[in-house]
């Protein structure tokens, strides 16, 4: 019986690699690795059974309409489902399904990171003994704030946030959260609920935001919530890039109401908005969230585990999402 044939739409590391050319018929679009515009997706999945995609692939209702029938599964190498139309999949009988679980730990270390990097100025601390710019110690240079004793607003108190928090407590950092609802006290951990925004930013030195894309959440962060915040906090990222409005972000980072940023996610990627690039006291990284090799491993069998459910065994995926 000949094996299914997949799309691979991106490189993936080796022993994920290894392990669908085991099972499958593996098939990659020609030129660079990049993510894949509709043209070129459209052009590599004839006779195609599975769709082993990343996120940003151009994965929209009229994308999916054209897909050609042979297509039964599309496995997203991403927890996140926003660059997929998951009605217009449902509506073509296309299972959908995700990387839950696996990359929690490392995002949350990276949104720590950047806490830290912005706390203690480390970016700018870098760039200035790269161009050779630095003179020596001295008792007021860089001086940043200890994390102690301070507050972390985590907004969307998911896997990853309560990650984050578990981490910050050992900083001894006081956790304020919002969410759709509110934890279960034993999720909680002593963490402060809140009810609405303005309670919420206003309990913020500093601000995680960890809510997923799509138009409920576009440009969230936008003018009115940043003055909320209290003068000197800081802003981290490490969710959707989508849901900061950045000519906001950058203008309060000028102004001075805000202390610094962290971003490690950014709307339009690998295009940024323009005004990072010379925003004072600001850290970008680029997507680094579950860039360890343990999570990225974790995140491609998991990928493998939801396409050989169907496509080698006729059971149901266990990540389906649509």
């Amino acid at each position: 019986m000949p094996r299914p044939t997949l799309l691979q739409t991106r490189t993936l590391p080796a022993a994920v690699e290894a392990r669908a050319a085991r099972d499958y018929a593996v098939r990659r679009p020609e030129g660079p690795d990049r993510t894949l515009d509709a043209a070129a997706l459209l052009a590599a999945a004839g006779g195609c059974d599975g769709i082993l995609c990343a996120a940003g692939d151009a994965l929209d209702a009229k994308t999916l309409a054209a897909l050609p029938e042979s297509v039964r599964i599309i496995a997203t190498f991403s927890v996140g489902t926003d660059h997929i139309a998951l009605d217009a999949a449902r509506a073509r009988g296309i299972a959908v399904t995700n990387t839950p679980d696996v990359l929690s730990v490392a995002t949350a270390e990276i949104a720590m990171l950047l806490v830290l990097m912005c706390a203690r100025r480390a970016g700018e601390a870098e760039r200035l003994l790269r161009a050779r710019e630095w003179t020596g110690w001295a008792p007021t240079q860089l001086m940043g704030v200890t994390l102690e004793r301070k507050r972390l607003g985590v907004l969307g108190m998911g896997r990853i946030g309560r990650e984050l928090a578990r981490m910050a407590r050992g900083m001894g950092m006081e956790i304020h959260y919002r969410n759709r609802a509110r934890l279960a006290p034993e999720e909680e951990e002593g963490a402060t609920f809140h009810a609405d925004d303005e309670s919420f930013l206003a309990a913020c030195d500093v601000l995680s935001m960890h809510i997923p894309g799509g138009p409920a959440t576009n440009g969230w962060l936008n003018a009115a919530r940043i003055a909320a915040l209290p003068r000197g906090a800081i802003v981290v990222n490490t969710g959707r890039g989508t849901t900061v409005d950045d000519e906001a972000l950058c203008g309060a980072l000028r102004a001075g109401h805000l202390r610094a940023a962290g971003l490690d996610v950014f709307a339009g990627e690998p295009a940024i908005y323009e005004g990072y690039h010379s925003a004072p006291n600001v850290t970008l990284l680029p997507h680094l969230g579950s860039a360890t090799v343990e999570t990225r491993d974790a995140m491609g069998f998991r990928c493998l585990d939801n396409l050989d459910a169907l496509l080698l065994h006729g059971g149901e995926p266990p990540h389906r999402v649509a």
